[in-house]
């Protein structure tokens, strides 16, 4: 129950921080990548609720200390990378993957125990979200070596080359 009430308030948290991942991509690629997991991801949340009333209990959330630290470092990426840059986009898929790695580890789990419980019905429900989980990490994955990685690593060889020129004008 505790992991079901933590992966309750992980999705919610993600609902409200997804929307400001999107706003801060770059490509329409990822926009759309994230405006479609943001859909997902409110149903995830429904489906918890389902699976709590099938296990007969309330719907409760408890605050996640691993999704709310790798929604701070997805925030930092904001913070930290230019805007309209693919180094920002790139730094977005990467914590989009990590918060994805999590869930697929969570949901996996959850499928697990909820099947040794006898809770068939729920594991099914659960089974369904960590396959959609999976399939967003296989998206941003195709998205992040559609291009934008490699537009991210142009983008740091030029800036690396306007530092070194920047010292060397310095120097003189």
């Amino acid at each position: 129950m505790d992991a079901l009430k933590d992966i309750y308030w992980a999705e919610k948290k993600l609902t409200k921080t997804l929307p400001k991942l999107q706003k801060g991509a770059t490509t329409q690629q990822l926009k759309d990548a994230i405006e479609e997991h943001l859909s997902q991801t409110q149903e995830h949340v429904s489906r918890l609720e389902e699976a709590f009333q099938m296990m007969g209990k309330k719907a409760q959330a408890k605050k996640c200390e691993a999704m709310e630290g790798l929604v701070k470092e997805g925030e930092s990426i904001l913070e930290e990378t230019e805007r309209g840059s693919m180094t920002r986009d790139a730094g977005i898929i990467a914590a989009a993957q990590k918060v994805e790695h999590y869930e697929i580890a969570t949901y996996g789990t959850l499928v697990t125990l909820a099947k040794t419980m006898g809770e068939d019905d729920v594991a099914e429900l659960l089974a369904q979200t960590l396959e959609e989980e999976k399939q967003t990490d296989q998206n941003l994955t195709s998205i992040a070596e559609g291009g934008i990685n490699w537009e991210a690593e142009q983008e740091d060889e030029e800036e690396e080359g306007e530092e070194e020129e920047e010292e060397e004008e310095e120097e003189q």
